[in-house]
């Protein structure tokens, strides 16, 4: 665990800094050309922690926000990327390796799958980013995404700070690029039948789509240059970045799901034409306009598409949300999710989603994979929403049998069938599920498959995208169902001890150097508290716009998870500018707590800064 934090002074200015950790992961290292890395070789360095885990959209949001920082200091940053899994899949070494390579990581990875250094750094939520001063001193913590520029700005100070002082060390950085791999796709990510009897698949990892014959194997096409971009154009030079998901639009063309874009794609099948159909370009952040002309709204992570009842629907994973294009006008609007992620039906205004990947349409229901929430669930007619299999955020497993105690792990595509039933590309159990919604039963299709993420019906066929294994793979639709052994599981994250009663929750904001808080309409932070379950709490749940809070833990339910979701906006302090920069810093906790008398009082949680008022270790 970090030590309580001291004031040191030094340099440009007075900062908190605690002195660090080891780096230990039972994974070992990626990317260093198999060297093992200490904090001692690091001495002298700008060194910036990421806790991630490859299921978390907000963790890949976080790995793009990087790149920029990550080319502009080489010379003095070091990124150490430390994977903390959530599911178990995560904890699967070589599930780690493929994921380095799948979104393109550029920087030494520590593979920690028992959550080693996660518990000595106290984190809380992924992704967390700590920085660590050349001189091996924790000076910030950061959770959630949209830091960057916080970040950037004290990077420039500690290389000030530390070329004045002598303790800056400049040159290359461990980062060793592993060997690319000749096969035809790599990490493809969802698969389309074209009327013409060929296929169009995702080649998310090289940033195109390619045309496969109606064998699956033999390639007709490809379209994209295969570098990262968002340009418009032929297929021969223009680009897409980590492309998703595609849905046969009726007019003959293809709507393409361009993920780290966070827009739209047209692609004209006939010549091969790439064209933005919707997004600016740039993730959306809170507060920005959710409606409206479609190349004038920001959109965040499109993972899925879906032609239903006259409009594109989309997965939008990375604000947890169902929106919608409508192309009589040209217009994209949200359909469903307030943005909180969780699992909650209703009416699409009052849904909760978490991370929606996979969809797909029949006659009276949009299916959705709900990947992070380990669910299926559906959108009727009327726009209400429906689970049919799963729990919540901390359940998962492979278990067959009633939809009320069938688990899945992770699923990131779903497949109509023509008997009314569902396939569920169910990835991180490398399976092939089925839903029937007469029955109410899950059944398993097929194993074996692996990170399995879409499928696509032909004939009395199931074409499966085996994402990790780089292959469409063609399997006959069993009659019967294959017998695996049940298995459940919980997030492997220890529960924090809190005594009942009353708990001081703080939420740790700083505006970074520089800018201050928003309060030119109004507060400019805001909290929501909730508790599952919902009896945990009998006190000090809803929302509001102060970051400390006093909940009351009903002494009567053990254990729980408590639900924070936190915002806070900054400007850049300067008098001179009328329309200064705003940033908006925001992250969504669920924190795995166990009533014991004599727990902590008190639950600190930091979005931006450090949290000096208190030992880390409470």
């Amino acid at each position: 665990m970090l030590p309580r934090p001291v004031r040191l002074d030094g340099g440009m200015a007075s900062r908190v800094r605690v002195r660090t950790p080891e780096l230990t992961g039972k994974g070992g290292w990626l990317n260093t050309g198999g060297e093992h890395l200490s904090l001692a070789d690091l001495r002298g360095r700008i060194v910036i922690l990421d806790f991630w885990t490859f299921c978390c959209i907000n963790c890949l949001h976080v790995l793009d926000e990087l790149r920029e920082l990550e080319e502009k200091h080489r010379d003095t940053v070091v990124i150490i990327g430390v994977h903390s899994p959530k599911f178990v899949h995560e904890a699967e070494h070589q599930a780690v390796v493929d994921a380095v390579e799948r979104y393109g990581v550029e920087h030494p990875v520590l593979d920690d799958p028992e959550l080693a250094t996660w518990k000595q750094y106290a984190v809380r939520a992924w992704p967390t980013l700590v920085v660590i001063d050349p001189e091996g001193y924790v000076v910030a913590q950061h959770a959630g995404e949209g830091h960057a520029h916080a970040i950037e700005r004290l990077v420039e100070e500690l290389e000030t700070e530390h070329t004045a002082k002598g303790t800056l060390r400049r040159g290359d950085g461990p980062y060793v690029a592993p060997e690319p791999e000749p096969t035809v796709l790599r990490f493809p990510g969802k698969a389309l039948a074209l009327p013409s009897g060929t296929f169009l698949v995702s080649d998310t990892t090289r940033h195109q789509l390619v045309e496969l014959a109606a064998d699956g194997e033999t390639v007709v096409r490809r379209i994209g240059s295969g570098a990262r971009g968002l340009h418009d154009g032929p297929a021969d030079s223009a680009t897409f970045n980590e492309p998703q998901g595609l849905a046969l639009l009726d007019d003959g063309s293809v709507v393409v799901a361009d993920t780290v874009n966070h827009a739209l794609r047209r692609l004209d099948l006939t010549t091969g034409a790439v064209t933005t159909l919707a997004g600016t370009g740039r993730q959306w952040m809170q507060g920005e306009p959710t409606s409206g002309p479609a190349r004038e709204v920001s959109l965040s992570s499109p993972w899925d598409v879906a032609w239903w009842q006259g409009k594109v629907w989309i997965a939008m994973a990375g604000v947890h949300q169902l929106w919608a294009y409508d192309p009589n006008d040209n217009t994209v609007f949200v359909t469903a999710g307030t943005t909180n992620e969780g699992l909650v039906d209703g009416s699409g205004p009052e849904a909760w989603f978490a991370q929606p990947s996979g969809l797909a349409a029949t006659a009276d229901r949009l299916w959705l994979a709900d990947s992070e929430t380990s669910a299926l669930r559906w959108v009727d007619l009327d726009g209400a929403v429906h689970t049919a299999v799963g729990t919540g955020l901390f359940d998962f497993g492979h278990r067959d049998g009633s939809a009320e105690q069938a688990l899945l792990q992770h699923p990131l595509g779903v497949t109509a069938l023509p008997d009314g039933s569902v396939a569920i590309s169910d990835t991180y159990n490398h399976a092939l599920r089925r839903y029937d919604p007469a029955t109410g039963e899950v059944t398993t299709l097929a194993t074996d498959l692996r990170e399995p993420s879409d499928a696509v019906l032909v004939g009395d066929d199931i074409l499966v995208v085996e994402s990790a294994r780089h292959r469409l793979t063609r399997l006959r639709l069993p009659e019967e169902a294959v017998r695996v052994e049940s298995v459940a599981h919980r997030t492997q994250r220890a529960a924090t001890e809190v005594a009942p009663g009353e708990l001081k929750l703080d939420v740790i904001f700083q505006a970074p150097a520089g800018q201050k808080l928003d309060t030119r309409y109004g507060p400019s932070t805001r909290l929501l508290v909730s508790a599952t379950p919902p009896e945990l709490l009998v006190g000090g749940e809803g929302a509001g716009t102060d970051l400390n809070r006093t909940l009351a833990l009903n002494p009567a339910v053990a254990e729980g998870v408590l639900h924070v979701s936190a915002m806070a906006a900054s400007c850049d302090d300067d008098p001179a500018n009328e329309y200064p920069a705003c940033h908006v810093h925001q992250q969504d906790w669920g924190v795995p707590v166990r009533l014991t008398e004599g727990g902590a009082d008190r639950l600190p949680l930091v979005l931006a800064g450090m949290d000096d008022r208190a030992d880390q270790n409470a």
